[in-house]
């Protein structure tokens, strides 16, 4: 019986990671409301439990794939790919109002640009820090720091080695849970209590997961708004690291 259950449910893959994804967050919400009382938001402890067990499943097949790399969860990397990735981000971008948008002019527009330049900016003296001295390799670990996706991309435009990218996507990861785990503790210190607040902070912070779950965590209703201008900050990033900023730094070197 065991068996022809294994088999439905890895021959229905998709179904699979919707239910297993769906447990994990129930879990994380009980957790979340049991153990810290709602501080720690549960999409902060879902996406927490995700990489530990995305480790621990490359770790257990060999694999590059993490859960995905099991039989029985291969959709797993169906569901985490980037189709669902960017149907979850246009369909976010749905929920916000476009007066509200509007309001954000062009102090929501300069917040993505300084939030650009100084991601880069930090993520660059830190690989110049750590002994890296190659523009190519320094921008790449740059734009990591702006985003995980910001990263490979520039990586790949300027030949970067898989090593270099996968620093870079290390450094988005990490900036990412810093901005998910952080924003509802600063919440209430900078004033992040609207629509106009979420769009600058959303810009200046950039990562659209980080930003789109610590909002969760503060105020639902400012999601659409900051993972709005998150977005876009994505969509500059991916425009000015591997032109413009890799430009300046090959100058510099």
């Amino acid at each position: 019986m065991l068996d022809s259950l294994g088999s439905v449910l890895t021959a229905n893959g998709l179904l699979t990671a919707f239910v297993f994804v769906g447990v994990l967050v129930w879990f994380s919400y009980e957790a979340s409301e049991r153990l810290t009382a709602g501080k720690l938001h549960g999409s902060a402890i879902a996406i927490t439990l995700g990489l530990l067990l995305a480790w621990a499943g490359g770790h257990y097949t060999g694999g590059s794939k993490g859960l995905a790399d099991i039989a029985l969860l291969t959709g797993i990397g169906t569901l985490g790919g980037a189709m669902f990735r960017d149907f979850a981000i246009v369909a976010t971008a749905y929920g916000a109002q476009i007066d509200e948008l509007r309001k954000a002019g062009l102090a929501g527009a300069l917040s993505i640009l300084a939030g650009v330049l100084l991601s880069f900016v930090v993520g660059a003296v830190v690989a110049v820090a750590f002994g890296y001295s190659d523009p190519v390799a320094i921008s790449t670990i740059g734009a990591g720091a702006v985003t995980y996706i910001v990263g490979p991309v520039t990586g790949t435009a300027l030949g970067a080695s898989s090593e270099v990218i996968a620093l870079s996507i290390a450094a988005g990861l990490v900036k990412s849970i810093l901005v998910m785990v952080g924003t509802p503790l600063v919440a209430t210190r900078i004033g992040l209590d609207n629509p106009f607040s979420a769009m600058v902070y959303g810009g200046l912070m950039g990562t659209t997961s980080g930003v789109a779950a610590g909002l969760a965590a503060t105020d639902p209703k400012l999601v659409p708004y900051g993972a709005m201008t998150a977005t876009f900050y994505t969509g500059v990033g991916c425009l000015l690291a591997p032109s413009l900023l890799f430009l300046c730094v090959r100058a510099l070197a």
